[in-house]
């Protein structure tokens, strides 16, 4: 098991992507390291009286400095940003 942390929703200039994010894995400094994360469950617990868990699947490096994107079943809520997904 991995911790990482949300980013930010995968995006355009004019659009994005509801059930898209990027995680940053902090060990990780490269593509080629990041590649052996995909097809890994990244699992999101929500904060509250009635904790929620949503999974999702990486699916691909982005970009050179190891950060993946991955796709959740369900698109996290925007508080989501900043906080913490364990890989596993």
């Amino acid at each position: 098991m991995v911790k990482a942390t949300v980013i930010q929703f995968r995006r355009g200039r004019k659009t994005f992507k509801p059930r898209h994010f990027l995680i940053e894995i902090p060990e990780i400094k490269s593509r080629e390291e990041a590649s052996k994360f995909i097809g890994k469950t990244a699992t999101w617990k929500s904060t509250g009286k009635e904790p929620k868990i949503i999974t999702g699947k990486i699916s691909s490096a982005h970009g050179g400095n190891g950060v993946v994107r991955a796709i959740f079943e369900k698109g996290l809520p925007g508080q989501a940003i900043g906080t913490e997904v364990e890989i596993r």
